[in-house]
C-alpha cells in the first residue's frame, strides 16, 4: 500500500522553507539592524530649500482713490524637472496633464510657434519672445539641427531627442514637443521659470492633486485685476521679461522670472509699482512636505500710483467716443448707398472712418482727466489676444490720443491771431481789417492762388467773409485773412508760438507720446521731395502743410488759450502712496512749462472769436445749434484737415468751458470725419458728462480719497 505523504518529499519542503525563511531573516536583520539607521536617515532626511518670494505689485488708482489695475491672488502650476523626467515615460504624463488642464478650460503654456496640427508650420505672427526664443534654441542645438530647420524638420529632431515614439499621433507629438521644448528653450535663454499653467482652476488643481500626477507643484501667485473695462491704451500691461529687458532691470536686482510692466502706466511707473521680492528658506521632509518657513527678507509690497484721470469721465469719454463713431460711420455707409444709387459717388473714395481720439484736461492745471482712443481693446486679456489685435483692422492697440499725429486744420487758427497780435515786427491789432477777397493772388503770377474755403462753397455763385477783424475772421474762420497774416508773420515766427502753445513739443505726460511737428524750412524735406515755398508758409497758417500734432496737445494748447497763455505740464502723475496707503511718496505739483504773454484786450479778442464760432446764429447757426441749451457757454473751433485727393478730410474739433472762468478743455480728432463741425456733438456729451460728474464729486467725493 502507498503511503500519501513522502518522508522524503516532506523532508525536503521543509528544507526549502527553512532556506527561504533563513534568506529572509538574514536581509530583513541586514535592512533593519546592519543597515537600519542608515535608512532611517534617508526616510526622515529633512533638506533646506531657499526661495525667492515675489512682492506684491503696486495698485494703480485714479484721481478719486477708485482701484484701476489691483491684484488678485492665484495659484500657478510649475513642472519639477527632476520629478518629472525621474518617470519611466514622461512624455505620457505630459500628455496626461495636458489633456487633464484642458478638460477644465483652463490653458497651459506652449512657447514652441509652430501650428497645433499638421502640415506644420511657423506661426505668422510670432511674438518678439517667441522669436528670441526659437533662436536661443536653434543656436543651443545649432551642432544636431540643419541651418534654419522647416517647422516639420524642428519636429522631427524634438521627436527622436525627447523619445516620442510612433504610438503618438502627430497631434500628440506636438502637444507633448511644445511642452518639452517650453522647458528646455529656458536652458538655453535668460528667462522665468517654466510656468505649466497661470491662475490655474481650483478644480485642476484638485484632480491633479487627487491623482497624484508627478512633477508637478502648486505655487501661490498674484496677477493683475482690473477694476475698469476702459483706459486700456492708459494702463498697459505687464508679462514676464524678454532677454533685453533683463540685461536692463536685472541692474535693479529684479529676479529672472519678475514680471514688468510693458506698456502704458504699468511701464512709466515700474519703479514704483514693482516692490522688492523676500527671500524664504522652506524646510522640506524627504516627500517633499514643507516643514516650516523661515523668511529671511520679508518682501516689500509696491507702491501705489495715483492718476489724474477721473475714471467716471474717462468711461463716459470712451462710450461717447465710440458710440458717436458708430453713428457717424452708420450715416456715412448710408449716404454711400444713396450717392451709389443716384451715381454721383466716386466708389474710389477713401472716406472709411479709421480711427478717433477725444482728450480732456484741466484747465487750470493741465492735468489730463480723460484719454480715449478708437477703436480699443480689452487690457485684461491683451496678452492672450495680442496676435489677433494686432491683425485687427484699423489698429485698436495704436494710442491715437497720444500716438497719433493730425494735420489740425483750422483749430490752429487762433495760434496764428495770438502770434500776430504779439509779435512785436508785426502791425497789426485787435481793430486791424483785412478784407476777403476770395482768392489770395499776391502771387498768382507764379501759378499759386490760395482760395478761401467760401469762395466755392455754393457755386455758381462765389462768396468772401467780408472786412473782417481778428475776432470775426475766427468766427468766420477766413482762410484769406490767415493767409495774409501768416504770409507777413512768416512760418518761423508762427512756430516759435505754436511751440509755446505746446504744439509740436513734449507735453510733459509720462507716457510715450509723439512729437509731431510744426511746418518749417527745416523739416519740410523730412514730410515731402520739394523745396520750401512761400505757399506753404500760407498753408501754415491754416493749419496745414506739414504741421501734425497729437490729440492731447490740441487739448492742452486749447487750454493755453482758454486760460490766457499759461501751458502747464501734461503729467498724469497725480500721488504716488506707500503700500500701506500711510505714507505720501510724491504729490504732483502744478508745472508751468511756457507762456504766452500778451495783453489781456489781445487774449479777449481771441476768446470772443472762439466764443462765436459756437454762439452767434446769424454766421454759424449750425454749431449754434449743439450748444443753445448746454448748462455752461462754451467757446471752441473747428478744424478740418486735408488728407489727399480722394480721401476724406479729418474732422478736429476743440473747446473749452466755462467761457467766463475755463476748467475744462476738450479735443476730438476723428480720421476721414469730413470737418470739424461733425463731431463736436460728441464734445457736447462729454462737456455734459464732465458737468454732472463734477456736481457728484462736489457733493461726494474729494480728491485722493480711497474708495472701498
Amino acid at each position: 500500500m502507498n503511503r500519501l505523504i513522502k518522508p522524503g518529499r516532506v523532508t525536503a519542503l521543509l528544507l526549502l522553507m527553512f532556506l527561504i525563511l533563513s534568506i529572509y531573516m538574514v536581509f530583513l536583520y541586514k535592512l533593519q539592524i546592519v543597515e537600519g539607521e542608515i535608512y532611517y536617515n534617508k526616510s526622515s532626511e529633512i533638506t533646506n530649500e531657499r526661495r525667492t518670494v515675489t512682492a506684491e505689485r503696486g495698485s494703480i488708482l485714479d484721481r478719486y482713490g477708485r482701484v484701476l489695475v489691483g491684484n488678485k491672488e492665484c495659484y500657478n502650476l510649475k513642472v519639477d524637472n527632476t520629478k518629472l523626467f525621474a518617470n519611466e515615460d514622461p512624455n505620457a504624463v505630459i500628455l496626461e496633464l495636458v489633456r487633464m488642464v484642458q478638460s477644465f478650460g483652463d490653458n497651459y503654456t506652449d512657447d514652441l510657434p509652430i501650428t497645433a496640427t499638421p502640415p506644420f508650420e511657423y506661426i505668422e505672427d510670432m511674438t518678439d519672445i517667441q522669436r528670441t526664443m526659437l533662436n536661443a534654441y536653434f543656436k543651443d542645438k545649432s551642432k544636431s539641427l540643419p541651418e534654419n530647420p522647416t517647422a516639420v524638420e524642428l519636429l522631427s529632431y524634438m521627436r527622436t531627442r525627447y523619445g516620442i515614439d510612433n504610438r503618438y499621433s502627430a497631434e500628440e507629438m506636438r502637444i507633448i514637443a511644445g511642452v518639452r521644448y517650453s522647458i528646455n528653450v529656458r536652458y538655453a535663454i535668460n528667462t522665468g521659470d517654466y510656468l505649466f499653467v497661470e491662475d490655474a482652476s481650483m478644480k485642476l488643481i484638485s484632480s491633479i492633486m487627487e491623482n497624484k500626477l508627478p512633477g508637478i507643484e502648486v505655487e501661490r501667485a498674484f496677477i493683475r485685476s482690473y477694476g475698469t473695462e476702459y483706459a486700456a491704451h492708459i494702463l498697459g500691461y505687464v508679462g514676464l521679461m524678454t532677454q533685453e529687458e533683463y540685461e536692463k532691470y536685472s541692474l535693479l536686482d529684479y529676479a529672472n522670472d519678475a514680471v514688468v510692466g510693458k506698456d502704458g502706466i504699468e511701464y512709466a511707473f515700474e519703479n514704483y509699482l514693482h516692490g522688492e521680492d523676500g527671500e524664504v528658506i522652506e524646510e522640506r521632509s524627504a516627500s517633499g512636505t514643507i516643514l516650516s518657513t523661515v523668511y529671511e527678507t520679508e518682501p516689500q509690497p509696491g507702491n501705489h500710483v495715483y492718476l489724474t484721470i477721473d475714471s467716471v469721465l474717462q468711461e463716459q469719454t470712451e462710450r461717447i467716443l465710440g458710440n458717436g463713431v458708430e453713428g457717424m460711420v452708420k450715416t456715412r455707409s448710408q449716404a454711400r448707398a444713396e450717392g451709389l444709387a443716384r451715381g454721383d459717388y466716386d466708389p474710389e473714395t477713401k472716406d472709411e472712418i479709421t480711427g478717433a481720439a477725444a482728450v480732456v484736461v484741466d484747465v487750470r492745471t493741465g492735468e489730463p482727466l480723460a484719454i480715449a482712443s478708437w477703436p480699443t481693446f480689452d487690457v485684461s486679456t491683451i496678452i492672450e489676444n495680442y496676435s489677433t489685435l494686432m491683425e485687427t483692422p484699423n489698429a485698436p492697440l495704436f494710442n491715437r490720443a497720444l500716438m497719433g499725429a493730425y494735420a489740425p486744420g483750422s483749430t490752429f487758427k487762433p495760434c496764428v491771431a495770438m502770434a500776430a497780435l504779439t509779435d512785436i515786427n508785426m502791425d497789426f491789432n485787435t481793430e486791424t481789417r483785412i478784407k476777403c477777397e476770395g482768392v489770395f493772388t499776391k502771387y498768382a503770377d507764379q501759378g499759386y492762388a490760395p482760395e478761401c474755403w467760401i469762395w466755392n462753397s455754393m457755386l455758381p455763385e462765389h462768396y468772401t467773409h467780408g472786412n473782417d477783424n481778428v475776432t470775426e475772421a475766427i468766427r468766420d474762420s477766413c482762410n484769406y485773412f490767415f493767409y495774409s497774416v501768416g504770409h507777413d508773420l512768416g512760418v518761423e515766427t508762427m512756430g516759435k508760438y505754436a511751440h509755446a502753445f505746446g504744439l509740436g513739443v513734449p507735453t510733459g505726460i509720462e507716457l510715450v507720446e509723439t512729437v509731431g511737428n510744426m511746418s518749417s524750412e527745416a523739416t519740410h524735406r523730412n514730410y515731402v521731395d520739394d523745396e520750401w515755398h512761400i505757399g506753404d508758409t500760407m498753408q501754415a497758417a491754416i493749419g496745414q502743410s506739414d504741421s501734425i500734432f497729437s490729440p492731447l496737445q490740441l487739448a492742452e494748447y486749447c487750454a493755453t488759450v482758454a486760460n490766457s497763455g499759461t501751458r502747464h505740464s501734461a503729467s498724469i502723475l497725480k500721488e504716488i502712496r506707500s503700500y500701506d496707503y500711510s505714507e505720501k511718496l510724491y504729490e504732483r505739483e502744478t508745472e508751468v512749462l511756457s507762456t504766452v504773454d500778451s495783453p489781456e484786450y489781445n487774449w479777449a479778442a481771441v476768446h470772443q472769436g472762439m466764443y462765436l464760432v459756437l454762439n452767434d446764429w446769424s454766421v454759424n447757426g449750425k454749431n449754434a445749434e449743439h450748444w443753445v441749451d448746454c448748462a455752461w457757454t462754451v467757446a471752441g473751433k473747428t478744424g478740418t484737415a486735408q488728407k489727399g485727393e480722394k480721401i476724406t478730410n479729418d474732422g478736429i474739433f476743440m473747446c473749452y468751458a466755462p467761457y467766463d472762468n475755463p476748467e475744462v478743455a476738450v479735443a476730438i480728432v476723428v480720421e476721414r470725419g469730413g470737418a470739424g463741425a461733425n463731431t463736436q456733438f460728441m464734445a457736447r456729451q462729454i462737456i455734459d458728462a464732465y458737468i454732472n460728474i463734477r456736481s457728484y464729486h462736489d457733493t461726494s467725493e474729494e480728491e485722493m480719497t480711497l474708495l472701498r
